[in-house]
């Protein structure tokens, strides 16, 4: 199962993809999962220390792996677009409860026009993560579309895309189906987090067809305490891991 999970800044996507991750480490399968935001937080809720992550570079920044790999440098304008990354999983990748963490980073380089040899590798990497990995892969995705401009998430499974109960959110969804269709996804399912009420429940299932619903999370200051903690949610709240288990169930039952 490979598993992208995207949507607008700040609407708890990295909640949602570390206990994901989480809940399939719990069955004892091999879980890799990458960061791919520029506000690399995904370890933290996987329950890594700072101290650990302080320890962690992002592979676009690392210079002179790039170099090594892609044969560019100040010198040479010219680099290879199949850099050897298969290796770089259990290299560089990091385990904290039962889940290998690979912090890849992003391209500083906006626009779907960029082709910069960190561009080259992080697309290589993932391609790798999910053509040759048999592990659960699930990509905490920068906010925004970028991603999908890039076509760094060609051929994933499905696209998870986290809302809140509001109209930018809804078009976030809307803007992501589109986009993903063109690369070939398969599936582009919602997740609605931070719902507090029936009212927002009721918001949701009117602007989101029932087929790419997956469920709901609730509003919980368990959850605000955990991140205010630096610790993981799925260690804190119960009743949210509980809640984003019967997604997992969905999720797996499409797999089949």
């Amino acid at each position: 199962m490979k598993i992208a999970v995207t949507g607008k800044g700040g609407v708890g996507k990295t909640t949602f993809a570390a206990t994901l991750a989480r809940l399939y480490a719990e069955e004892g399968r091999p879980v890799l999962a990458a960061d791919v935001d520029p506000d690399a937080n995904l370890g933290l809720a996987l329950g890594f220390s700072e101290e650990e992550l302080e320890q962690i570079t992002p592979i676009t920044k690392m210079r002179k792996l790039i170099e090594e790999r892609t044969g560019a440098n100040a010198d040479n304008q010219f680099y290879r677009i199949n850099p050897k990354v298969s290796d770089i999983p259990d290299t560089y990748g990091r385990v904290c409860n039962g889940v290998r963490l690979l912090v890849l980073g992003t391209v500083d380089t906006a626009g779907s026009g960029c082709v910069c040899p960190e561009h080259v590798m992080l697309k290589r990497i993932i391609n790798n993560l999910v053509l040759h990995r048999e592990d659960v892969v699930i990509l905490d995705m920068e906010a925004g579309l970028e991603h999908l401009g890039r076509g760094t998430t060609e051929g994933m499974d499905q696209f998870v895309v986290v809302i809140e109960p509001g109209a930018r959110s809804i078009q976030t969804y809307q803007n992501v189906k589109r986009l993903a269709s063109g690369l070939g996804v398969k599936q582009v399912r919602v997740v609605a987090n931070k719902v507090r009420d029936e009212k927002d429940e009721a918001f949701i299932r009117e602007k989101i067809p029932a087929e790419d619903l997956l469920g709901f999370v609730h509003y919980n200051p368990e959850v605000i305490d955990a991140d205010r903690n630096g610790s993981s949610p799925y260690d804190f709240s119960k009743v949210t891991v509980d809640e984003i288990r019967k997604i997992k169930d969905l999720i797996d039952k499409s797999e089949n």
